[in-house]
């Protein structure tokens, strides 16, 4: 796909996007939206590019940083939900409660224990949150070992882009095969009616931003709504297949 071609699907599918909000905050809904991934495989430009032209009185995006001393001493979830959406509001989560079983699973930073817990207990949170009327939407963006090799060191080139880099990201290939583990058995211990996982092919950047867009407007059922293709070969639901077929790296 050539710039242009890009930049013009690109806007069709930011109309349809400002259309959804708009019926998200004419109808109360609650929408949160999980972006989850490898390092490096596009989830800030993921959502730039789907807030970019939203009502920004009515989004929000989170990041949180690792948590604090009093933080720790907390039920896990808890400095999350009061960032969940009231009616009316888009949320998104770039890194969520997911960080225990990836990042602290992988680098030590939780117990085995902790870890266990998070596991048995996530999908009946998720389930209490769809419960009371909030919509989760749960993104996982993957890349290969080489894609991931080549867009961290063009991070450490950009002086534009020295926010991003980390002491985690520098390991992030030395541990590739660890957190491939780690995302299978996310992957297949909180997938749920309730907040399936959407896994998403991300070695073309620009293919997996509007597979991501194009799959968020078919979630909701909004006025005037323009449909468009949803390419599957580059985001699909998961299901244990995707562990052999080539949708996530291995």
């Amino acid at each position: 796909m050539n710039s242009e071609d890009y930049a013009k699907r690109l806007r069709q599918l930011q109309i349809e996007l400002v259309k959804l909000q708009r019926h998200v905050i004419a109808a109360g809904l609650k929408l949160l939206l999980i972006l989850e991934g490898r390092d490096g495989a596009g989830k800030d430009g993921t959502i730039k590019r789907i807030t970019e032209h939203l009502s920004p009185r009515d989004i929000r995006v989170v990041a949180l940083p690792k948590p604090s001393d009093v933080e720790t001493t907390q039920w896990y979830f808890q400095r999350y939900v009061r960032h969940l959406p009231a009616a009316g509001e888009m949320v998104f989560f770039n890194r969520s409660w997911y960080n225990r079983a990836g990042v602290e699973k992988v680098m030590g930073f939780c117990t085995l224990s902790q870890y266990h817990e998070f596991m048995r207990t996530v999908p009946v949170f998720e389930g209490m949150l769809a419960e009371s009327g909030i919509l989760v939407v749960k993104y996982y963006l993957d890349i290969d070992r080489e894609e991931q090799k080549r867009r961290l060191e063009a991070r450490r080139k950009d002086p534009l882009k020295q926010w991003k880099i980390s002491p985690i990201d520098e390991q992030a290939l030395q541990h590739f095969d660890d957190y491939t583990e780690a995302r299978d058995a996310m992957l297949l211990g909180t997938d749920s009616a309730a907040a399936p996982w959407m896994v998403v092919r991300a070695d073309d950047k620009k293919a997996a931003r509007l597979a991501v867009i194009a799959d968020l407007i078919t979630r909701i059922d909004y006025k005037e709504h323009k449909p468009h293709e949803v390419d599957r070969q580059i985001i699909r639901h998961f299901d244990e297949s995707c562990l052999t077929n080539g949708m996530l790296a291995r």
